[in-house]
C-alpha cells in the first residue's frame, strides 16, 4: 500500500511511503502533474480530506460493506439462539425459586415465655441453681443464690462472675450449700466444698451465677431467641443452652443437651477463638467416653468486631425434622442438621466402652429418628469460670493450669494477677430479652 501525498520537494523522506517523482529538475514545477498539485493543495488546505485510499483498488471496483449487500439466513441464529437459552435459564431460575419457596415449613408457634425483666427476676420462672461440684466440667466457680452475681440493672439481667472471699482460699474452711438449704442438686459432692491447707485443696476460686427455667417453662420443638451481649475477661465461659426436663433415656449424655450459643471471655488472640467466635452443639451418645458432639457442631466468627462489643440475637429453630441455631438472623445460620437419620446409626458408636461394657441402643424403641431431642427441654443461661473438660486447652493461650493436675484450683488462684484485671465492667453477661415459643401440635400448644 502507498500513500497519495508527495513531498512537493521531490526529496524521498524516509517517513515518505511512496516514490520520489521522476523529475529532470526539483525546481522545474512545470512537469509536475496537475491532478497532483491539486489533492496536496486541498490536504493541506483540509486536513480532514488527508485519508488513507489504496492505489491496487479503483474507486467503485470493490465492495466496500458486504454485509449491507450479501446476508445470510444463518445469521439470525447466532442472536437467537443466546436469547432462548436466556429464557430458558430464566424460567428454570424461576422454577427453582418457586419451588424452594413453596418447600419452605411455615410453623405456627404458641408463645410461652416473653422475659424483659420489667419485673424483675421472677422467682417464678427463673431459678438460680446454686452448686460448688464444677456441673461435671471441673468449673472453678460455685454458682450463688447472691445478686452479687445475678441482678438487674438498666433493665436487663446481669450474670456476673466475681472473686472468692479471699479468707475461704488461705485457711480452713468449708462451704455448705445442704446446710443452707439452697444447694440445686441430690448429690453431695455438688453441694459442699472445702479448702484443706494441708493437702492444697480449696473451695471454688471464683463466683457465678447459673439461672434456668427448669421448674416454669420448658418446650418440645419450637423456637427460642435470647438477646444478649456476651461477657469479656480471661477464662470466662459464657453460655446459652437447654436440658431435658426429665432425664428419659438415662444420664447425660443418653437424654441429649442442646448449645444454642457458647463461647469463651478471651480476646481474639486465644487460639480456637475467643469472644469472636460463637459456637452451636448438640451433646449425644451411650457415655460421657463416647459423646459425639463433634458430627453436631459449627461456630461463627463475628465480623471485624465481638460479641462482646454489642447486643446479638442468639436463636435456635427446632422441629421434628431439622433443628438450626443462628445469629440475628434466621439467615446467619450458625448450625443445622436434618433430624431423618437415628442418632444411634449417625453416631457409629463402637460395641462397648473402654470398660469392656457393651453399649446398648437407648433410642431406638421409640422408633423417631430425632430421639433423644423430641422430649421437652428447659433453658439455661449462665457463665462459667475455667474448667478441667479441655474447653481451655493446656499449655494454649497462656492457660495458667492443667486440667489432670489435682491442684488446677489453686494454681488459677495463684494466677490471678495475670487474668482479674481483664474482668472489668464488661465481664457480665448482659441479657435484654428472652423469648420461648412452642410448635404448635405439642405441649397443648394448638
Amino acid at each position: 500500500m502507498a500513500s497519495t501525498y508527495e513531498d512537493p520537494s521531490g526529496m524521498n523522506p524516509e517517513n515518505n511511503v511512496g516514490p520520489a517523482p521522476q523529475t529532470a529538475s526539483s525546481g522545474d514545477r512545470s512537469s509536475w502533474p496537475e491532478a497532483n498539485t491539486s489533492s496536496i493543495s486541498v490536504g493541506m488546505n483540509n486536513p480532514a480530506n488527508q485519508y488513507f485510499r489504496s492505489r491496487r483498488l479503483r474507486k467503485g471496483t470493490a465492495n466496500e460493506k458486504p454485509w449491507l449487500k450479501e446476508k445470510d439466513s444463518r445469521e439470525i441464529w447466532i442472536t437467537l439462539i443466546p436469547l432462548i437459552g436466556l429464557l430458558c435459564g430464566l424460567g428454570i431460575a424461576a422454577a427453582l425459586v418457586w419451588s424452594g419457596y413453596k418447600s419452605v415449613t411455615n410453623l405456627e408457634y404458641c408463645l410461652v415465655l416473653d422475659e424483659d425483666w420489667s419485673h424483675g427476676i421472677r422467682s417464678n420462672v427463673w431459678t438460680r441453681e446454686a452448686e460448688v461440684g464444677g456441673f461435671g466440667n471441673g468449673q472453678f466457680d460455685m454458682t450463688t443464690m447472691a445478686e452479687e452475681n445475678s441482678f438487674i440493672k438498666d433493665g436487663a439481667l446481669h450474670i456476673k462472675p466475681t472473686l472468692q472471699d479471699a479468707e475461704l482460699v488461705k485457711h480452713n474452711s468449708v462451704i455448705n450449700y445442704t446446710a443452707q438449704g439452697i444447694c440445686a442438686s441430690d448429690k453431695w459432692y455438688n453441694c459442699v466444698t472445702s479448702t484443706n491447707t494441708t493437702n492444697g485443696t480449696i473451695v471454688s476460686p471464683a463466683k457465678s451465677a447459673r439461672m434456668s427455667t427448669r421448674k416454669s417453662v420448658s418446650i418440645k420443638y419450637g423456637r427460642v431467641e435470647v438477646e444478649a451481649k456476651l461477657p469479656s475477661g480471661d477464662w470466662l465461659w459464657p453460655a446459652i443452652w437447654m436440658l431435658p426436663r426429665d432425664s428419659v433415656y438415662g444420664e447425660w449424655p443418653q437424654s441429649g443437651e442442646i448449645d444454642i450459643a457458647e463461647s469463651r471471655g478471651n480476646n481474639w488472640t486465644y487460639e480456637g477463638g475467643g469472644n469472636d467466635y460463637v459456637g452451636s452443639t448438640l451433646h449425644w451418645g451411650p457415655s460421657t467416653e463416647h459423646d459425639q458432639w463433634w458430627r453436631s457442631h459449627d461456630k461463627k466468627r463475628a465480623l471485624h468486631t465481638t460479641f462482646s462489643d454489642k447486643f446479638h440475637t442468639f436463636g435456635l429453630e427446632w422441629s421434628d425434622k431439622y433443628m438450626f441455631t443462628y445469629i440475628d438472623s434466621r439467615l446467619m445460620q450458625v448450625f443445622f442438621t436434618h433430624l431423618d437419620t437415628p442418632f444411634w446409626q449417625r453416631g457409629q458408636f463402637p460395641l462397648t466402652g473402654s470398660n469392656g461394657t457393651r453399649y446398648l441402643d437407648p433410642w431406638s424403641q421409640t422408633g423417631n429418628p430425632s430421639t433423644p431431642f423430641d422430649k421437652e427441654f428447659y433453658l439455661i443461661l449462665n457463665v462459667a469460670v475455667g474448667g478441667t473438660n479441655a474447653w481451655f486447652k493446656d499449655g494454649k493461650s497462656g492457660k495458667p493450669w492443667v486440667d489432670g493436675s489435682p491442684s488446677a484450683r489453686l494454681d488459677f488462684w495463684n494466677a490471678q494477677d495475670k487474668w482479674y484485671p481483664t474482668w472489668d465492667e464488661n465481664a457480665a453477661m448482659v441479657v435484654k430479652h428472652v423469648r420461648m415459643w412452642q410448635q404448635k401440635g405439642f405441649n397443648d400448644c394448638m
